[in-house]
């Protein structure tokens, strides 16, 4: 039995990661200081794996977390560009200082391989077309530049020590867990518990902009992947769907689902949002051997069961 890390383990995305890793057999060791992440995410598993509360960014507390592990699945980051608009010290030092404490430590350890989660903000606005891994990045904001910044130091310490590492960007991943209560929330669950609460969804902007919805199955499954696979290494890959809708096509799906016809409330389009954005997934498709599991109808009625469960309401 191997031992993996799994860093941000408490938080939506990671605590699924601990989950299908537990599920598979793994040691499975979670590092997160529970600034974003919650225990209760991990309840059903937490007595199967080995929790430090501490922080990345600090040396010694990175070194015991890799000693005798295989696989780090870093996940741990402030991840809002609305919080790093407001916050934008705070989000480099959780995604910048924290990866390269992360690295440094598990090169030294001796650990095989370390799979970073990246950001599709990392391609910034560009004009609409299925993004590239070989596109030239250009991110417009705090948290895009930080997680450009965090796969950098991936690609030098696979060039400089052929330590591997696999960046993964994910693009707007959604499904259970998901927080609905930040200010910086994601859309999905925002506009889910807004129409559940009886409230009007609020558009920021025409609400024409597109995103490429990514089920956190499908993510955890590009990062399973990403962990074994031999032509991996030093290599960028996009974790996504491979289509978009728009956010008012969204707001219709969700509205289908839940038999109900709210409408928008519209905002002013915010600081760091982009247009446009959906992946091309050839590479990873090709490579890794990817293929989304589920499809993003599935994944929304699964999302909406699980928010109608937690406001109260049980799943239809």
């Amino acid at each position: 039995m191997r031992t993996v890390l799994v860093t941000g383990g408490a938080g939506f995305i990671g605590s699924h990661i601990v989950e299908a890793l537990v599920e598979r057999g793994d040691r499975v060791r979670v590092l997160d200081n529970l600034s974003t992440g919650y225990l209760s995410n991990l309840e059903p598993i937490y007595d199967r794996v080995e929790f430090i509360h501490g922080d990345v960014q600090d040396p010694e507390t990175a070194a015991d977390a890799v000693r005798g592990v295989d696989c780090v699945f870093h996940q741990a980051a402030l991840a809002s560009v609305p919080r790093s608009v407001e916050r934008p010290l705070d989000t480099h030092a959780a995604c910048v200082t924290g990866t390269i404490v992360l690295l440094d430590a598990a090169r030294r350890a001796g650990v095989r391989r370390f799979v970073y989660a990246g950001s599709s903000s990392a391609y910034g606005d560009q004009p609409f077309s299925a993004k590239r891994e070989t596109d030239l990045p250009d991110p417009i904001s705090p948290y895009g530049a930080a997680k450009l910044a965090g796969e950098y130091y991936c690609r030098a310490f696979f060039a400089t020590y052929g330590f591997e590492t696999v960046v993964l960007r994910y693009f707007n991943v959604f499904g259970p867990r998901q927080d609905p209560n930040s200010p910086y929330s994601a859309v999905i669950p925002l506009f889910i518990t807004a129409i559940l609460s009886g409230r009007r969804p609020v558009v920021f902007g025409d609400g024409t902009q597109s995103r490429d919805f990514t089920y956190v199955a499908n993510v955890v499954h590009a990062n399973l992947l990403a962990a074994e696979r031999p032509g991996a290494a030093g290599k960028v890959f996009n974790a996504a769907n491979g289509k978009s809708i728009t956010l008012l096509e969204l707001l219709a799906a969700i509205n289908r689902v839940l038999g109900t016809h709210v409408e928008p409330e519209f905002a002013p389009p915010r600081p760091g949002d982009i247009r446009e954005s959906m992946a091309d997934i050839a590479a990873a498709r090709s490579l890794l051997g990817y293929q989304p599991q589920v499809d993003f109808p599935t994944g929304l009625e699964r999302s909406i069961d699980y928010y109608r469960m937690i406001c109260g309401s049980p799943p239809a």
